[in-house]
This record gives structure tokens, C-alpha cells and sequence, in this order.
């Protein structure tokens, strides 16, 4: 058997199964293999009979002395069997499966695993797991021992998915490579590949468990880093057609700094001088420059375009959504045209562009028509034929919204131009040495002086009340405006507690704010109705927005100054940061209000963060020490598969797997399995120019 060959190519009941399992995240019979169990249910505990104690979890094996259907008065069945090992007698009972008569017969030897009930001289268990043992399947999976329990969909049970990956790996028909270097293994004692799946399945012990998790998430943490390292090199090996010259335009460069109607931070000037320097080396930069919303990273990036142009050169900025991309056109227009600079804008429904090409622009008359000196988009820039043959330096706004091709193409657009990536999204720093290991990371790290920090407030349940008629005074005090968060769109029939945004848009529209004009906006609306929502509200159409946590990244409503988030503790604190900073964008003090419906000890120590701390980086550390990576950052970064088992918060492990892969990548030659398998990657053009 080959572990790539697709699961419904199997036929029979692979094919039958197929959709489902590809619900799972299983689409080829490896994925089978690495589809880790949540937990595991404790049956190792064996005993007899006659020793069994009420309350006990343990597993019975013994005789099928008898077992019938019987039926209850309100007409369902109900199961029972009676079995001996010699030492006494247990009553069984199942509920409504009455096809248990035809699995299980009379004189069967069978394991049974539950909680024993004891009353009086009776001894019962109710619903065990249970397998009949015989010559043919001597093997207990479902019993007697540590018993995987893995994430399931409707119509695929653990049962199943245990015995088909039981089958997998007792056959052992299939090719495992297992290429991790074998001094990597012996240095952590490793075990190897195939024991390591073997004991993360079905362990003898939680020892064997840990073992098992130890070397199986160093994989993914080894193997991310590795490749990082690979995309670093390969980027290193592109040359561009000419450095930059920087002291020749510094006095324009000073000129521009002190026209700007504020001071720059300390850390803009650091930074800054991070990416000039770059700017001058035949390499092309690749840096992400990571910061707090209001930070200042548009001024950096509007200053690295301006180089740019000084040296002869075009810029090109892409955002992921059309109303940010329209923001960077007026804020950078606003900027450069005064100068004579051209700003052009490419997006799906925005086709402003004239040439197809942009050629070379003219220095000496920037109001060529030859093209434009700045281009704005969006992905139309990836798909729109145009290409940027002069383009010095490409900036790719919120750059984790972007996956690892959607970037390499834009890169291809160009001759080989800078790249300065920037985000938003705090990432801890932990995080950002393994998966953006291939760039130079810039923190901006200070805010500009006068910024208010946000009033962040959470609101007891019974201060709900109070804190509508707050919002609605503040509105009409300050002819402010005020998005209301809620983490659905319709209301879902098993969480009724969650607010969901169309339900509370009808409910506060009618009851709570009627003297008030409220908009709805949701991640189901097509981009342009979205972007026509935020242009209304933006223009003062609506006081109040509620949404969905789509408007999480790059709006900026100047007058926006409250922010509700209901069912805050359903948000990782990082996520919430983001939601936050929708507000605070103007001269006015701004307030974030924070609803939750569930209260416990840790929720309440996450949420009072977020009334002592404005950092984003901070933030990011604590919700990777309190929630663990989980999914909080593992779809962040568009191309990169989802870490199964390895945690971002396993400061330990994250530095043993760098290490290594540092090490190893530096004499990667002695190592074709590597080469083979795990640098395949998705920007292979790369290596090619």
C-alpha cells in the first residue's frame, strides 16, 4: 500500500467513507496515521469478577452466558447478557441496539470495559465497550488498555477510525520514511517513526504516550523551521539588478520625515534604519515588520516606497481587502502627489489601471504617463496581467491573510524586488523564530506620542443594562459610533446563549437602541456588499455596526470610539486585541467593553488582561501560556498545515527543534532523504531564477 494513495481510490468502503473522512482532514490512508488522538479512555485496569468494587473503571473478560432483547413500555429495547469468569457473574446492559443478539452468541469469549455499578449482591455494568476475542482476533483495541479517543465527525466514530488505523499499522504493508536524522534521534532518544505513531495509538502506558508526543511534534516543529531555512537560502541566492543608494537621497528622505504632521517613534527611526540598510545590499530584504494597530507601520512601508521611487524604481503595496486597499491609495495619494508622485489602484471591482504593463517610471518627470510611480491592490494584482518589471519594492499588507504562493507570485510579478511584509497580528516571538524564520523580523514596539490608550471594561451581566444606556448617551454626547462584535451570524440551535449577529442585530435595533441607525455586516456577504456596508458606516450612515469578527483586521473608522464584544471569552486575547483596535483611531477617547456569558476562574484572569495591558505582543505571550497555540495561531499563517500535536507554547521543545534544524540544514547535502521529502516547497520557483 502506498500512505499517499488517495482514500476513495481504495474502494469499498474507503470510497464510501471518503467524504466523510476528508471532514476529518483525511484524505490519504498517511493521514490516517496522523490523526492523533484528543485523549484516552483508562481500561488498562483488568480484573476479576469477584474482586470488581462499585464506582470502579475496569475491563471484565469472561464467558457469554446468556443474552437477550427486552422491552421497555415506552417500546424500547434494551440488551442484556449475563457473563462468568469463573469467579462470579456480571449483568450487561446496552440500550437500543438490538443488533447486539446477532454480534454477540452464547459461549463467546468476551472484554467488556465500563464503570461497575454494585447493589447489594448485584454486580452490573451499563453500555460498556466490548470485543469478542478468537483465534482469528486475539488483539483487544476497543479494551483492556489505553484507548484512543480521536476527533470524529458525524458518521465516523473512534470505533471505526481505531480499527482501521489499528489495521494500518498491525499490516505495516506500507513504505514509512522516517527521515529524521538518525544523530537527532539518538541525541533526544527519539524513538523511531513507526514505533512513535505505533505508541501514540495504542500505548501500553502513558509513558510510551509522552514518548511518543515528544518525537512526533518535534517533527512538525523540525521540519517547519527546516523549511523556513530552505525558503531564507534560497532567498538569499536572487540578486537584484542594482542596489539602492541611500546617502545620495538622504537629505529628500529628512525633508519628507519632517513634513509629516507627527514626530516618528524611536522604534519607526530603528526599524527604519533596519530596512535601509537592507535596501542597499544586491539581496533582496524580505522583513516582516510586525506592530500594534496604531503603531505606525503604513508611515515605514510609505517611506520604503519613497526610496524606491528615489532610486528610479516603482513600489507596489497589496491589501487583502478592498476598502483597506482603498485606505493606502487616500493616506499615500495624500502623501506623494504633492510631490508628483503618481498613486494608481488595481482591485476586483476597481479597474483605474491603465497600462497593462507599468513601465519604467521617469525620475526627472513624475507625471509621466508611462505608469504609475505607486500601485495599490488587492489579489487582482495577482491575476491581472499586469506585471511590475520595475518595481523596486513590494509591500504586502497583512501579510498572514496571504498564503505562501499568493506571495511568491506577486514576487514573480517583479525582478526580483524587495519585500517588506507587515502585520498586525501579534505573534509571540517564539512563534516568530520557527515559522518566520525565513525573514527578518521588525518590531515596532512604542506607539506615537498622544495616542490614548483604549479604556477596556468587563462588564458584569448585570451592568449590561447600564452599559446600553452609556453607549447610547456617548453617542449622542460625542456623535461618536460604535461596532457591537458577536461570534455568529445566526443563531445556532445547540448554543442559544451565544449571541449571533443577525438575532442581536434585530433585538438592539428594536429594543435596545430604536433611536439609533444600525447596520449588520458578516463574513457570508460578498465582498463588495461588505465593502458598501463599511463605506456607509464609515461615512456616519449607521451609529451603531454589528458584525461578526470580520471586521477584525485594517478598517479604520477615525470616529468609531466604543467597541462591545459579546461572548468575549469565546476569543483568544490576541484575537481580541485585534477586535480592539478597531477603535482608538481618532482624537477621542475610545472604550472596549467586554461581555462574556461563561465565567470561571481562568476566563476571568484572561479578560482582566485585557483591562491592564495594551500590548499586543504581551497579550500574545499570555493566551500562548493560558490557551496553548491550538488553533488560535495555527491558520494564521495562510500555506502552513495546522500543528496536529506541537505547540507553540513549548518554549523547550521549540528550541531543541531549532537548533537542529539549524544545524542540520548547514551540511543538508548528507541528508537526500531530507532533500527528497521535506523541501518540496510551494515557492520551488525560487530556486529556479
Amino acid at each position: 500500500m502506498q500512505l499517499q494513495q488517495p482514500i476513495f481510490s481504495a474502494g469499498g468502503i474507503y470510497k464510501r467513507y471518503s467524504s466523510l473522512l476528508e471532514k476529518l482532514g483525511i484524505t490519504t490512508f498517511q493521514d490516517f496515521l496522523y490523526h492523533f488522538p484528543h485523549r484516552y479512555e483508562d481500561f488498562s485496569q483488568i480484573k476479576i469478577i469477584s474482586a470488581l468494587e462499585n464506582g470502579e473503571t475496569v475491563t471484565v473478560r469472561g464467558t457469554v452466558l446468556s443474552i437477550k432483547n427486552s422491552y421497555t413500555r415506552f417500546h424500547k429495547t434494551l440488551q442484556k447478557a449475563m457473563i462468568t469468569d469463573g469467579t462470579g457473574t456480571i449483568e450487561i446492559m446496552w440500550f437500543n441496539q438490538p443488533f447486539l443478539t446477532k454480534n454477540i452468541k452464547t459461549n463467546d469469549e468476551i472484554v467488556l470495559s465500563g464503570q461497575i455499578q454494585v447493589t447489594g449482591n448485584k454486580i452490573s455494568m451499563t453500555s460498556p465497550e466490548y470485543e469478542i476475542i478468537s483465534t482469528h482476533n486475539p488483539d483487544t483495541i476497543h479494551t483492556g488498555r489505553l484507548v484512543p479517543v480521536y476527533p470524529e465527525t458525524r458518521g465516523v466514530s473512534s470505533k471505526w477510525l481505531r480499527r482501521q488505523i489499528f489495521k494500518l499499522l498491525k499490516e505495516n504493508k506500507f513504505t514509512l520514511t522516517d527521515s529524521l536524522p538518525a544523530e537527532i534521534k539518538q541525541q533526544y532518544n527519539f524513538p523511531q517513526l513507526y514505533d512513535a505513531l505505533q505508541q501514540i495509538h495504542f500505548p501500553q502506558s502513558y509513558t510510551e504516550v509522552e514518548q511518543a508526543k515528544q518525537r512526533l511534534a518535534f517533527d512538525e516543529l523540525f521540519y517547519l523551521q527546516l523549511k523556513a531555512l530552505h525558503r531564507k537560502q534560497m532567498w538569499k541566492q536572487r540578486k537584484l539588478t542594482t542596489a539602492f543608494k541611500i546617502d545620495n537621497y538622504k537629505t529628500q528622505i529628512d525633508t519628507m520625515i519632517r513634513s509629516l504632521p507627527f514626530p516618528l517613534t524611536n522604534a519607526q527611526k530603528r526599524e527604519l534604519n533596519s530596512i535601509f540598510a537592507d535596501l542597499t545590499s544586491d539581496q533582496p530584504m524580505n522583513r516582516l515588520l510586525q506592530g500594534d494597530v496604531g503603531s505606525g507601520k503604513t508611515i515605514v512601508a510609505a517611506l520604503t516606497m519613497y526610496m524606491a521611487i528615489l532610486n528610479d524604481k516603482q513600489a507596489v503595496i497589496m491589501a487583502p481587502t478592498e476598502i483597506l486597499a482603498e485606505q493606502h491609495y487616500k493616506s499615500l495619494s495624500k502623501l506623494f502627489t504633492p510631490l508628483g508622485i503618481n498613486v494608481d489602484i488595481i482591485t476586483g471591482s476597481t479597474k483605474k489601471i491603465k497600462n497593462k504593463t507599468l513601465s519604467k517610471a521617469n525620475n526627472e518627470d513624475k507625471n509621466n504617463k508611462t505608469g504609475p510611480n505607486i500601485l495599490v491592490g488587492t489579489h487582482a494584482l495577482l491575476y491581472n496581467k499586469a506585471d511590475f518589471p520595475n518595481a523596486g519594492v513590494v509591500v504586502i499588507d497583512e501579510q498572514h491573510r496571504f498564503g505562501v504562493e499568493q506571495r511568491a507570485l506577486m514576487r514573480e510579478k517583479g525582478n526580483n524586488p524587495h519585500v517588506l511584509t507587515m502585520t498586525a497580528t501579534p505573534i509571540p516571538r517564539t512563534m516568530a523564530l520557527t515559522v518566520y524564520a525565513d525573514l527578518d523580523v521588525s518590531y515596532l514596539d512604542e506607539m506615537p506620542f498622544g495616542r490614548k490608550p483604549i479604556k477596556t471594561w468587563l462588564v458584569p451581566s448585570e451592568k449590561r443594562q447600564g452599559a446600553y444606556e452609556w453607549i447610547a448617551k456617548q453617542i449622542g454626547e460625542t456623535a461618536s459610533q460604535a461596532f457591537i462584535i458577536c461570534p455568529f451570524i445566526e443563531e445556532s440551535e445547540n448554543m442559544q446563549t451565544v449571541k449571533a449577529a443577525s438575532v442581536e442585530f434585530e433585538r438592539l435595533r428594536k429594543e435596545v437602541f430604536p433611536q439609533l441607525k444600525l447596520g449588520i455586516l458578516h463574513g457570508k456577504m460578498k465582498a463588495k456588499e461588505k465593502d458598501d456596508i463599511l463605506m456607509q458606516f464609515k461615512n456616519r450612515l449607521f451609529d451603531i455596526l454589528v458584525a461578526t469578527p470580520v471586521v477584525e483586521v485594517g478598517i479604520d473608522i477615525p470616529n468609531a470610539t466604543i467597541i462591545v464584544i459579546e461572548a468575549s471569552e469565546r476569543f483568544g486575547l490576541s484575537q481580541l486585541h485585534q477586535l480592539r483596535g478597531r477603535v482608538g483611531r481618532g482624537d477621542k477617547q475610545s472604550y472596549c467593553l467586554l461581555f462574556a456569558e461563561t465565567k470561571n476562574d481562568q476566563t476571568f484572569t484572561r479578560l482582566k488582561a485585557m483591562e491592564t495591558t495594551n500590548s499586543g505582543a504581551k497579550l500574545a505571550e499570555l493566551d500562548l501560556q493560558i490557551r496553548g497555540s491550538g488553533d488560535l495561531y495555527g491558520t494564521m499563517q495562510s500555506g502552513y498545515k495546522l500543528l496536529k500535536i506541537a505547540s507553540f507554547s513549548d518554549k523547550d521543545l521549540l528550541t531543541k527543534a531549532r537548533t537542529a534544524a539549524k544545524t542540520i540544514y548547514s551540511k543538508i547535502n548528507d541528508y537526500p532523504l531530507l532533500i527528497e521529502q521535506l523541501l518540496e516547497l510551494n515557492e520551488q520557483k525560487i530556486s529556479q531564477d
